[in-house]
């Protein structure tokens, strides 16, 4: 038994660890020459350059604080969803405040439930707030509400719902939703993590479909808080700016439980500036909607599943071990994401990147599946 054992709380013990994607120098080192990085979804094309300018103006505030309460930046949130600015809360990427959610609602003794093969940081924050979190069997790669709806008890207090799902790139329809919330007790806060929402509503509109109604959720008052992030179509992944969008009362509780100052003036900046330019938002989104049809048509051809996908990454089945494959791709110098730690050992995650990129990707993958033996 280790010295520190004893001292530290019996749900911390056993909370497992994330897995953040490798950083491209260390991947480097380990062999693989000049890679790219196609496994944590980020935005190819890097920052606005509206986000770079307004960090750098900055820069030079670095020795004051940030406005703990990232007020410029909640009331351009707020006009723009045409919510109170009561109902914003932004914090250093959505990642953090899917932590105070859970430290908020959750203790010992109470749970949170969610899907098979979703976001990882669900688990992790439940079992850190000392919660137990309950995962239901998916549905066709996709959230099966039903059953989520079925498994919630007296002792429940969030669910949550990526809205596309990560890992797998599927979404739950409005109406489906529609009908789940009113299947939600009063002791229950939905959250719907709608970190791809630009990917999502650019899919939809073009599949001349309806993607979201959560922001009427939360004009209504209903028991639900949104998520949305910087760091995917804005490319600001780095920066860490997240917000959520819910209930006044309930936002100013979870504001109670930030870090102070834990929004830093660069992230402040680059994230209002951001917001402003349209067009570097629409270049990634008709990038990836190219691409994202170019890339699952290749791998398709060569025999492997890939679930349609509603955000900026593909999910593949391959049959194989995945991270044998993945180990097998860095070499080649391409890093994916192989998702045992997801439940799902023999399927990879896929970013969307550039054309040039997605060119190497797939010459990579052809060689390393051609010659990777089955396991």
């Amino acid at each position: 038994m280790s010295r520190f054992y004893d001292l530290v709380t019996e749900h911390v013990r056993t909370l497992g660890r994330g897995t953040p994607g490798k950083p491209k120098r260390y991947a480097e080192r380990d062999g693989a020459l000049n890679c790219i990085r196609m496994a944590s979804n980020e935005n190819p094309f890097g920052p606005s350059p509206l986000a770079i300018e307004a960090m750098q103006a900055v820069a030079e505030e670095s020795n004051f604080y940030p406005d703990n309460n990232v007020a410029e930046l909640r009331r351009k949130i707020a006009e723009r969803h045409l919510l109170a600015i009561e109902s914003v809360l932004v914090t250093a990427g959505s990642t953090s405040l899917l932590g105070i959610i859970a430290r908020t609602l959750l203790s010992p003794g109470r749970n949170a439930v969610s899907s098979e093969r979703s976001f990882i940081v669900y688990s992790i924050a439940t079992k850190a707030a000392g919660g137990r979190l309950i995962e239901v069997p998916m549905r066709h790669d996709g959230f099966d509400l039903d059953a989520i709806a079925d498994a919630i008890d007296q002792n429940t207090r969030i669910i949550f719902v990526a809205n596309p799902n990560n890992p797998t790139g599927t979404i739950v329809g409005p109406d489906a939703l529609d009908r789940f919330l009113t299947r939600i007790p009063d002791h229950v806060i939905v959250v719907l993590d709608e970190a791809y929402y630009d990917f999502a509503q650019y899919f939809a509109v073009a599949r001349g479909v309806e993607y979201s109604r959560a922001l009427e959720y939360v004009r209504q008052g209903r028991n639900v808080v949104v998520l949305r992030t910087f760091s995917k179509a804005h490319g600001l992944a780095g920066v860490r700016v997240g917000y959520g969008l819910g209930p006044a009362e309930l936002m100013g509780y979870f504001r109670r439980m930030r870090t102070t100052f834990s929004v830093s003036v660069m992230a402040q900046a680059a994230a209002s500036a951001a917001l402003e330019d349209a067009g570097h938002i629409q270049q990634a989104l008709e990038n990836n909607a190219e691409q994202s049809a170019l890339l699952s048509n290749a791998i398709f051809s060569m025999g492997y599943h890939v679930s349609t996908t509603w955000g900026n990454f593909l999910y593949c089945e391959l049959g194989r071990d995945a991270g044998a494959i993945a180990s097998a791709l860095q070499v080649e110098g391409v890093i994916i994401r192989p998702l045992g730690a997801w439940g799902a050992p023999t399927a990879i995650r896929v970013t969307v990147g550039t054309p040039d990129q997605n060119q190497i990707f797939l010459k990579a993958f052809k060689k390393v599946m051609d010659g990777t033996p089955v396991r």
